[in-house]
């Protein structure tokens, strides 16, 4: 089973998905912490009211999220030390941020220096706190795929990375939630692809702190609520830290594609004053 959130004929609603139609579910109109899993589970399909994939607006996975928990190096090849890592590297990303899978990425005239993150997006499906990791996995609604988009020259003005990672309209997410039991992730593989060329490449199965690790860790210090995000993190290829270094430029088209997930297709676009 898959969900997504869309927009049609000016309203919104989410979606069962079914091949290439949506049923909307009775009375849901965006994933957030009011829709766990349960709910979305109950609620009547309007079968009467499908609609084609290709009639709606694709919105954000997750719109409404009260908290975007982003993972930094956290694959063995993007990681500088990965021997030492005891503790993950947390950020927060904001909602703000979140685009559609099919939007377009923002590009701020402040940075010169965008770049691009593919991940792997866990949705949060009911609350917990200080959750066993034996038992995160039951907190988990479902897979989405994002991007990370980083300000570079902005992240490292600082110790903190926060001003590089909370942009406005700069962090796509999608296209659909798909659940646990619909996808294998365990070794899935993950790639970035720029303009045609594939820039980042690996497997899930590389990660450092698994997504059980991750909840249990985050939940130790704060609540995780229906629609909360975390992302992942991002294997190597971040033109950062390529020579010549890679960034993102207007007219830019970048997807992320994880292997039973899905893709998100985005073009950059230069912010006008």
């Amino acid at each position: 089973m898959a969900y997504a959130n869309y927009r049609y004929k000016g309203h919104h609603f989410i979606g069962e998905v079914h091949g290439e139609h949506l049923i909307p579910l009775a009375g849901l109109t965006d994933i957030g912490p009011e829709t766990s899993a349960d709910l979305l589970a109950s609620a009547a399909r309007l079968t009467d009211a499908r609609v084609g994939v290709s009639d709606v607006t694709l919105r954000a996975a997750s719109p409404r999220a009260g908290k975007i928990l982003c993972v930094g190096l956290n694959y063995k090849d993007h990681a500088d030390e990965v021997s030492t890592a005891v503790f993950p590297v947390l950020f927060p990303k904001y909602a703000s941020t979140l685009i559609g899978p099919a939007g377009d990425i923002v590009l701020p005239p402040e940075s010169g220096q965008v770049d691009f993150e593919g991940e792997l997006a866990v949705i949060i499906g009911k609350t917990g706190r200080r959750i066993a990791e034996q038992d995160a996995m039951d907190y988990v609604l479902g897979y989405c795929v994002s991007n990370d988009v980083t300000m570079r020259d902005f992240q490292n003005k600082s110790h903190q990375w926060l001003q590089g990672k909370i942009w406005d309209n700069t962090t796509p997410l999608g296209p659909y939630i798909v659940t646990p039991a619909e996808a294998n992730i365990t070794k899935a593989g993950i790639s970035t692809t720029l303009n045609g060329e594939v820039v980042q490449k690996s497997d899930l199965s590389h990660l450092i702190f698994g997504i059980p690790t991750l909840i249990a860790t985050i939940s130790e210090f704060t609540t995780l609520e229906p629609g909360d995000v975390i992302l992942t993190g991002t294997p190597s290829g971040v033109g950062y830290r390529r020579d010549p270094q890679l960034f993102l430029k207007d007219g830019d088209t970048i997807t992320v594609t994880v292997e039973g997930v899905g893709s998100i297709t985005n073009t950059c676009k230069a912010e006008r004053g």
